[in-house]
Formats: C-alpha cells, structure tokens, sequence
C-alpha cells in the first residue's frame, strides 16, 4: 500500500511522471472505465469526490441521516452540511434533485434496480446508431460483472401491488427486473464478488440509506476492487474543479519541458495532478460542473454542454395511512429476528409496473434512517385534503412508541420526459443552476398515484416540487457532431474550433452521455454506455502509448484483494501554509484586481534553531516559497476572469547580483474563457534605503508585467503592458486572518526575519566577490583600435581612441559611406568599449559601418586632472576630439555624437557655447543627459547638503580619489573612502569598490541589469581612480537643473539657435540619479526652437543611468533606437532636415504637454530626504530641550 505522502507529491509541480489516465468518479461510469483500463495494463488513478463508506458506516436512524446529509439551496445560494455527505440535495427552484457521493457513487444508496434498456428508448432519433452495433454484448458483460440477481420471493408490498394493479387500475404489466443485491442464490457471481467477502440479504428495506449488511453489489465491490487488484490508485475525499489542457504545450515559450503530460487535473486552485487522458465520470452535474469550469479557463466545448438535461420522467410521491399489509417500513436489527423472512420489507424495490401511457411506476421501502416527517407535510402537501398533517404527527409517534402504526409506502414513478433540462453555469456565483425539463407525462403520473391511494386507503403525499428526482441523464449528450451534442458516441469531448473534432485524450463516461429519457431505472443502461466507451477509451490510450513509445507498468499479481490504494489527501494541507491576497491597481493604465490565493510550502525537514541564517545564504526557506491560485480581474483585456493556471511566489528571492535587496517575486499563468494565454511577473521590491522609511511602500507594491503569450503559429499581435499592484492595509489584515496551517505561527516568524535581515541588519546573502576575472582570449577578440594622443587649447593632453570599420556598411544605398561616430563618455567612466560584453555600442556601430571616435577627455582615469570643470570639457576637450576627426577626414566632413550623463553637458556646453561648429554635427544622441540636468529626490538633497565641498576639503589638493581597495591612498583618501560607505544609496554592494563610488555620486545602474563579469570588469579594472575636482561645478549644474558655467550663471540656454541639429534623448523609466524629466525639458525645448529638425525622446523601461548602455540587454532594448536615429539622420538631408521641414510646434501646445513619467519626480519621491529632516529637526530639538 502507498503511502499518503506520495499522492501529495503528485500534486502540482509539473514534475511529476503523472498518469495515463485520470478517472474523476467512481459510479457506474468511472468504476467501469477505471476497470477496464486497469486490467489493460494502463497506469490509472481514480479520485472521489467523497469517502468509502463500509457496511458499519451507513447511517441507520434519523440523527444519523442528518450528519450524512449536504443541502445546497441554489435559490438563496446558501449550503450546509458536509462537501463529501453520502446525500447531496440540490434545491432549484421548483425542482428537487438528489445524488449520492462516495466510492461507489450512486450504486451505495439506489435500491440496485437493473432493467435492460427498453426497445423505445433505443429507437430515439437521439440516441446514438453507433451504440446499437454493440450494445447487447457491452450490457451482458455489465450485467455479469455487477453479479445481478433475481428476487427470491414476493414480500409484502409486491403481493399488495400486484392484486391492485391487475388490470383494474389501469392496463398495466409486471416488469422483468433484476437487483444487483445478493440473496445468496445458487447463481453464478463476478470473480470480484468471490475476492470480496459480502453478507447476504436480510430484506431489511434499508436498501435507499445504504446496506448495512454489505449484501448489496455496489461498483466498490466488482468493478472498482477488480481495478485496484489490477494496480488502480485511489484517492478519496478529493474533488476535481476543473481540467485544462497543458498550458505550456504549444508555446512559443516552453518554460518547462518537464511537464510533458497532455492534461492538467485540477484539484482546486492550485494543484493538480497531469495524465494523458482524462474520464469525466462524476455524474450529471458533477460532469458538467468539471466542464463548465474548464471552459471558464480556455477549453473550447460546444454550445449544447448542459443542454437535453433529462429527469428520466421521474415523480415521487408518498402514501401513508393505508390499512393494506404493505410492510413498507425499514427494520432495524432487533426487529430482523422477530420477523420472518417472506414478511419483512424485502430490497427497496422488488416490483416494477409499466403502464399503457408509457411510465412504471414501483412501490419502494422507506429506511429506517430516514425522517418520515419530511414526507408528511415538510416537503409534500396531502391528498385528498384535510387534517393530513396532523395524521402524519399521530402517525409517527405511534411507530416510535411501537404501537401499532398504519402501512405506507413511496411510490416512485418514471417515464419519458421531453428531455429539454438545462443546466446552466452562473459566473457571478461560480456555480450551476439547473432547470427540469417538461414532463407531459406527469398528470396521468399524478393520476394513477391517486387510484392507487383510493384502492389501498389513506392519504397521499405529493412533492410540492414540480420535478423531484433522482435519475439525472443528459447534459453532455452524446452525438454525432458538436451542433447536437458534447461528446461523440465513444466519449470523446468535441472540439468546436480546434483542427481534430475532439479534444485528444478528454472522455466523460457517465450518466451525463445519455441523450435521451430510458423510462426505467438507468443503472444498467449507464453501466453499459461506459462499457461501450470503456472499450474505445482503452483502445486508444494503448494506441497513443504505442506510438510514443510508453512502456506500460508492470502489473502485480500478489497484491492484497482488500488492499483499496486509498489516499486522502486533506492531511496534506494541514502541513502547509495557506493565505489569501487582495491586490488592486492599474496596468497599463487600466483597473484591474487580483485576488490570490497561496499556498505555501512546507515539505522540508525543520531545522535547528538558526535555520533561517543557514536558508538565508543563497536560496529562500521552503515556507517561503510556494504556489499561486486564484484569478485576475482585468476587464479592459477579457470580460470574464483570467484565472490561474500556473503561479509561483517567492517571497525571499535570492539575486546574487543586488544580494542586500530582496524581491517577493510572483509568476502567474493565466488563462481566458477566449482560450487565451496571459503571463503576470510581479515583484515586490525591497531595499534597505533609510532602513524601513520605504517598507511599507515597498511591500506592499507589486511591480507588474503583463502579456498575452503568443501560441505557435497563431499570428497574434504581441502584448506587453506595466503596472503596479497595492495592498491596502485592510486587505493586508484580512490576508492575517486569513492564514490556515499548522506552520502559520513559523510562516510569520520566518518572514519577519527576513524583514529584519534586509531592512535592519542589512546582512547580504551572497556577495560579488566571486572571482570573475577577464580572459585573454575575449580581450584579443576586441577590435583593434588606435590611441591618439590630443593637445587641447589650453595645453592638456587628452587621448582619443579609434576604430576603423573593416567591412563593407550594408545599412546605407548608394555611394556615400557611414560618418564617424564620437563617443562621450560620463564622469570618470566607460560605457562603450566593455571586453566583457559581446555587443557593447562600438561592436555595435563597427557592424552599421561607421568608424568610432571614443573620447577620453581630462575626467577620464587615464588623463585625470586635479583642477577642471564641466565647461573645460565642453570648451577645450570636445572641440579638440572633432578637430583631430575633421584632421584625419577633411573639414566637410560630419560626425555622429552620442554622449551620456556628463558628456552631455559637455557637449552641449560646446554647441550652445559656440565651442564647435554646427557644420561638423550629424546628428546628436544623449543618453541620461541633455542642457537639463534633472536629478532625484535623493540625489538632489545630497547636493543641497555640504557632502561635496566637505569632501573637497577631505581631500585637499589631491582631488583624485583611488577607488581600488587594494590601491595606496592617504589618510585623507582613506577617511572620504569610509564616510562615502556609510552614505545612504538606493542599493548596495558588497564590492568595496561599488560602494564608494556609490556614496559619493549615487548608484549609477541598476545591479540586476548587469552581468557579474560586467560588475568586476568595471571596478576592478575600469572604474580605478575618480577626478573629483568637477564635483563642484558639477552640484551647480544639479542645484539649477540646467547647464550653467562654472560662476552658476545661465550662458548657454540663451542661445537655441546653436541647436540647429536632430537629436535623440534617451532616458531610463526606472531612474537612478537622473529623472526622465531631462529628456522631456530637452525634446520640448528643440521641438519649440527648432522645429524643422527631428527630435525624438524615448524613455526605456526597466533602466536606470549607466546601464542603459552597459546593460546585458542595452544592445536589444536601448541601441536599436540609437542606430535608428543614426540612419534618419543621415538620409534626411543637409544636417538631417526632414521632409517635415518648415513643420511648426505650437507653443500652446508644448505648454499644455506632461510628462507621462513625472511620477518618478513627484512627491512620493521626496518622502524618503523629508523623513530624514524630519527626524533630524525632532532629535535636534529633543536634544536641546533637555
């Protein structure tokens, strides 16, 4: 016997090997199809929505009944009693329906009434030709296997009927019929019936609450043991929801090739079990549920799915007060002995009548069990009228006191109904609604119930409902094309819109085929349609084995008759963490609402104390990792919810790349009732900056992505959009409350620690300090370049490197061959020639064809300066770099410019200034720079402080900074090293070097967009000294917003005119140090005074300063744009005039123009240096006052 723990294993994580084959039931069509696949040698697993109820367990009074009883009153939408009740009543309207729940299914508690499929029935125009070929043979072989049996005897209420039904009520014969209950006859049985010890019938009456004497042949005890005999697990006490497809079978994407399975089980929200073929066999409205549900989630399913529901004509109704020798009355044990045999009530229904007008009607036992008083006024009014409430009263305490009572007896009648049901799917409710089909019968039903209460006496008790039944068919109806039906003849569920007619692998096998009414008791006719399917079903799982080359398991001959495989899968959850989160936003600009559901993990083994530090190093704690169910609300995208398929969270992610920051990171696979498929990434990202002044901000804001995955070869347009997700406080609240688990009180602990980790001691898990290290070979694969030394004007010697385009530029028609390209640099730093990067800017624009200028002016390592400003770049050191150009290519020639961060204001300072000339400029491309210098709140209040000219007096006349940890420094050094480690920064480094560099200037990329042999090139070998002798001319610039010259006066925005040129501003939507509003000032400045030219500003998402041409993805997301202007440019005409030339902006206009990305400037962005004075001001004046 497997253990419990294996089965949970299964649940969910796509890793699994799965089954071939999921059974969801085990009534008389999931018992039959897990039967015969089994004996097939098919892996199968049957799952049951209920519990197995032995003989012992099967309720034997009222109180007992009420326990085993699950109420659902669709009407007022309210349920009690328990999900896996042996009873489960539905309540419609008008209508009543009952089913029962449990291994075996409706077999446990019917009276095990088995009649052939009459001949009307089988001549429908509905019902399926296909079956008829084979249907005799499929019905003998249920018939066999359900062992059933002949009546021994005539008991009481058969004598009784069969007087008054002889031709004087109304032309009426007996009914052939046979029980699937054993009265141990001298008859042949199943070899299940002979492995399975069962009791022989006492004729009790007890037949409709369950067999307290185990004599009844229910599906658990033939078809279902032979499966588990064959090697079949079972799980108890686990309902399916729903069943997709595998999500990621045809995508363009495959995350996972692991889950290789056909079909996702769902077991709620979020596990599931995978198989190759699935058998839907949980009833009617069980079924149907299933199917409703998955078409919610994508599964494409005809228009007729819950239409041609029938009720198999059936009407119920009770008589009670009858001076006739009826013995209908259940027995319990003591009164078994005083009785004889003959005399007792017999099996529930031991004699069936079939009428003229085309019903039977059969006289059944009440059980003891059940509260007679239900039948007697509660649910039923009485006929003919009078006192009959009252008589129900009297009635029943004279059975309870043992005097003697008056007969009664339920009368059951069915017959064939229009078949026109309907059930229907209630989105709001996420549940189904059912309405009965019309019954012309029902009348002359209701008639002959009366001659029958005038010939025995007593008063009869009606249904008040008009539909009362207990024979469900129809709702997936089998047909030969989806416009009449769901499924084909052989079970298979149809495809509406798919290239094959079927959903390869999807069955439903169960009362819900049934296209028509049967008339009779559809046990055996049920049994045999699954036999029908059955036959197909295994046919094709061996087929489809076969051609994948699936061997099949080996099957085990010694293993225990009695042994049931069972598993039960709640103790499970009672080990885990469960919680649920609300989440509200916008994507995309649009509302949407999220509401999730985790489940989170917690199969590892409990550690020692500091467990939590030993998970903390590289990898998140079990608990705090887990899976996502639930759905998405996004109206603007679908109508109807977008439910998850797939969902991962972590809620201590691990990057050794920002090892100080921790993420919360979120994956969710969604899925449409239009059958598309969406994915939602979200992280929650948190940074010890201030310590906790952003953590509650940072918590509880997801960051979003949002897309439409593209199926293979679909042609979809692609769909990319951002957002961001808040809880709120009370949501945050109901999530607490919320928690189940036995580790919750952990769950809490655990992630608290992880707070504190990041917010408070600030302790890194992982570190940079790997030893990434710069091969030879990749720094000889770089492009051979030539150093130029330059004396500029004023007497300094700068350098300019260059590279010559080797190949033939193919990006250009005609004979004019691709200008140079000067490359600016920022302040002390290298973001274009990178040996760790295979397509850093100058491979880059070497493959466009263009020769490349690389700068490297008085603020570069190389030629650093200990007294120099801003202005001495853009005065002497750009103009002699374009000289040394216009030198070697002739005064006509003109340049490409791309600049970033401080060679920007350089550049600028140089044209606005009048430094170079017009003529000699293509084109001019900035990258995080512009005559705006817009910085963030952080960065702004570092430069309204005194940190610069204190770190000038620091250093004193040696203004060089040495950022190597292993480089000689002053004491000076050494002290501005410390205090620029200690300096608050958005985030931090476990790099020495990254942490000065930092501190002085602020983080200058985002971490996680960098490789990590990116990071150790840089401040190892790249970044090694930093000039600091600009930083004051640099803090004016900052403090204005714009260029200024050394004295902070304005002398270079004055003149527009000097900007007579096409220009691309690039800025990073996730910003560092400085704000999109400086491309946004810059491009509304040139459109207002320079109309005629092209100006472009793009903001790239997800970056921040230098990474946008450092990044591991600048060269897909960043260059394109670069390139792109490049090539405008120089196809647009003298200095890139447009055909747009003349084109005016109104001024108006640009005035009334926003910045879409102003958020990252507006006030939220001040909270953190406000908090900080605050503070600040409250500990000053604390201080003083004491």
């Amino acid at each position: 016997m497997k253990e419990q723990a294996e089965f949970a294993r299964r649940l969910g994580d796509g890793e699994e090997d799965g089954y071939d084959a999921v059974v969801v039931g085990s009534g008389y069509g999931g018992s039959v199809a897990a039967c015969r696949m089994s004996m097939a040698g098919i892996r199968v697993c049957l799952i049951e929505k209920g519990r197995r109820w032995e003989a012992h367990d099967f309720p034997t009074d009222s109180l007992k009944i009420m326990s085993a009883v699950r109420m659902e009153n669709h009407n007022l939408g309210v349920s009690f009693g328990p999900k896996d009740a042996l009873f489960q009543v539905h309540e419609q309207n008008d209508s009543l329906a009952v089913v029962a729940c449990g291994i075996g299914g409706g077999s446990l508690v019917n009276a095990g009434v088995m009649v052939p499929t009459p001949v009307r029935a089988r001549r429908n125009t509905k019902w399926p030709k296909e079956w008829e070929r084979d249907w005799d043979i499929c019905e003998a072989s249920a018939a066999a296997m359900l062992g059933i049996q002949r009546v021994p005897v005539k008991f009481p209420a058969a004598k009784v009927l069969g007087e008054l039904t002889d031709g004087e009520i109304e032309k009426s014969f007996e009914t052939s019929m046979k029980l699937s209950v054993n009265f141990a006859l001298e008859e042949p049985v199943s070899n299940s019936m002979k492995s399975q010890k069962m009791g022989r019938c006492l004729a009790c009456g007890n037949c409709l609450a369950g067999c307290p004497y185990n004599a009844k042949s229910s599906t658990d005890k033939n078809y279902l043991l032979s499966a588990i005999q064959a090697g079949c697990d079972v799980t108890t006490e686990c309902q399916v929801h729903y069943v997709v497809k595998n999500p990621y079978e045809n995508f363009q994407e495959c995350r996972i090739s692991r889950k290789r399975r056909r079909w996702h089980v769902y077991l709620n929200e979020i596990d599931y079990i995978t198989a190759d073929f699935v058998v839907l066999s949980a009833g009617v409205f069980g079924t149907t549920e299933i199917l409703f549900q998955s078409q919610m989630r994508g599964l494409k399913l005809s228009d007729s799915l819950g239409s041609g529901f029938s009720c198999n004509g059936n009407t119920v109704a009770y008589l009670a007060g009858s001076p006739a020798p009826l013995s209908s009355y259940g027995l319990n044990r003591k009164q078994l002995s005083k009785i004889p045999f003959q005399e007792r009530p017999g099996p529930s229904i031991s004699s069936s009548y079939t009428y003229s007008s085309g019903f039977t009607i059969q006289g059944a036992v009440l059980p003891t069990a059940y509260p007679y008083l239900l039948f007697k006024g509660i649910t039923t009014y009485g006929w003919p009228t009078g006192f009959w409430f009252f008589h129900g009263v009297l009635d029943k305490i004279k059975h309870v006191t043992n005097f003697k009572a008056s007969q009664a007896m339920v009368l059951n009648a069915m017959g064939y109904d229009d078949n026109d049901g309907k059930i229907t799917f209630h989105k709001d409710m996420n549940r189904i609604c059912f309405s009965p089909p019309n019954d012309p019968l029902l009348p002359r039903k209701l008639n002959a119930f009366q001659k029958l209460t005038k010939k025995l006496g007593g008063i009869l008790f009606i249904s008040r409902y008009r539909s009362t039944s207990v024979h469900h068919l129809g709702g997936c109806n089998a047909s030969s094309d989806h416009l009449c039906g769901v499924c084909n003849p052989s079970g298979q569920v149809f495809d509406p819109e798919g290239p094959a007619t079927v959903h390869a692998g999807l069955y439903v096998c169960d009362a819900s085929l049934i296209p028509c009414s049967v008339g009779i008791n559809p046990s055996l006719t049920i049994a045999t349609a699954a036999e029908y399917v059955s036959k197909h079903l295994v046919r094709d799982v061996l087929m489809y084995k076969n051609n994948n080359n699936v061997e099949l398991p080996v099957k085990t001959d010694h293993q225990s008759p009695h042994s049931t495989l069972e598993k039960n899968t709640r103790g499970d959850w009672r080990s885990m963490v469960i919680f649920k989160e609300t989440m509200r936003g916008y994507i995309g600009g649009m509302p949407s609402t999220a509401y999730l559901k985790m489940k989170m993990n917690s199969r590892d083994k409990k550690g020692p104390p500091g467990e939590f530090w030993k998970w903390g190093i590289r990898e998140c704690h079990p608990l705090l990792r887990g899976k996502v169910g639930g759905y998405v609300e996004f109206k603007a995208i679908e109508k109807d919810k977008l439910h998850v398929l797939d969902g991962k969270i972590n809620l201590c992610k691990v990057d050794c790349r920002t090892p100080y920051t921790q993420y919360m990171h979120y994956h969710l696979l969604l899925a449409a009732s239009s059958g598309s498929r969406y994915v939602l990434e979200g992280k929650k990202i948190l940074n010890p900056y201030l310590f906790a002044l952003n953590a509650w901000s940072e918590t509880t804001t997801l960051h979003v992505t949002f897309r439409k995955v593209v199926m293979n070869n679909s042609g979809e347009d692609e769909m990319n959009l951002k957002g961001e997700f808040h809880i709120s406080m009370i949501e945050l609240l109901k999530s607490l409350l919320s928690l189940e688990g036995n580790n919750r009180g952990r769950f809490i602990r655990l992630l608290l620690l992880t707070l504190l980790r990041t917010y408070i001691l600030q302790i890194p898990r992982g570190s940079h300090k790997a030893d990434f290290t710069i091969s030879d070979s990749c720094l000889k694969r770089y492009p051979r370049s030539t150093l130029h030394k330059v004396k500029t004007e004023d007497g300094f010697f700068i350098s300019c490197r260059q590279w010559k385009c080797t190949r033939i530029p193919l990006t250009l028609e005609g004979p004019e061959q691709p200008k140079p390209v000067l490359l600016l640099n920022g302040l002390s730093t290298e973001s274009y020639s990178l040996p760790t990067e295979p397509n850093d800017l100058v491979r880059t624009l070497l493959e466009e064809g263009h020769e490349i200028w690389l700068l490297q002016p008085r603020s570069h390592p190389l030629n650093a300066s200990n007294y120099f400003t801003i202005e001495d770049i853009g005065r002497f050191d750009v103009p002699a770099a374009i000289n040394k150009i216009l030198e070697l290519h002739g005064q006509h020639t003109t340049i490409h410019v791309v600049a970033h961060c401080v060679g920007g204001l350089a550049v600028h300072i140089a044209l606005m200034g009048g430094h170079v000339s017009l003529a000699h400029i293509a084109s001019l491309s900035c990258i995080n720079s512009s005559m705006f210098f817009k910085l963030n709140a952080s960065s702004m209040f570092k430069m309204w402080l005194p940190l610069i000219p204190l770190s000038m007096v620091i250093l004193g006349k040696n203004k060089i900074l040495p950022l190597l940890e292993t480089s000689k420094a002053s004491r000076r050094h050494r002290l501005l090293q410390y205090i620029a480690r200690w300096i608050p920064r958005c985030e931090r480094c476990t790099c020495y070097e990254c942490e000065v560099f930092s501190g002085i200037f602020g983080n200058a990329f985002w971490h996680e967009n960098i490789s990590p042999s990116m990071h150790y090139w840089l401040h190892k070998e790249s970044w090694t000294r930093l000039p600091m002798a600009t930083f004051p001319h640099l803090r004016k610039i900052c403090k204005a917003g714009f260029i200024v010259d050394n004295n902070g006066i304005n002398s270079y925005l004055i003149h527009p005119e000097r900007m007579a040129l096409p220009t691309l501003y690039i800025s990073g939507g996730r910003s560092l140090l400085v704000t999109p509003e400086t491309s946004f000032l810059a491009h509304k400045y040139m459109k207002l005074h320079q109309p005629a030219f092209r100006h472009e500003r793009i903001v790239v998402e997800g970056f921040g300063h230098s990474d946008l041409l450092i990044g591991e993805e600048s060269y897909k997301k960043v260059f394109p744009h670069i390139l792109s202007h490049i090539r405008l440019s120089a196809k647009g005409g003298k200095n890139g005039e447009t055909i747009a030339e003349g084109r005016k902006y109104s001024k108006e206009s640009l005035e009334w123009e926003n910045d879409l990305y102003e958020e990252y400037g507006g006030f939220r962005s001040w909270f953190p240096p406000l908090a900080v004075i605050l503070l600040f001001l409250f500990f000053f004046f604390s201080s003083s006052c004491f």
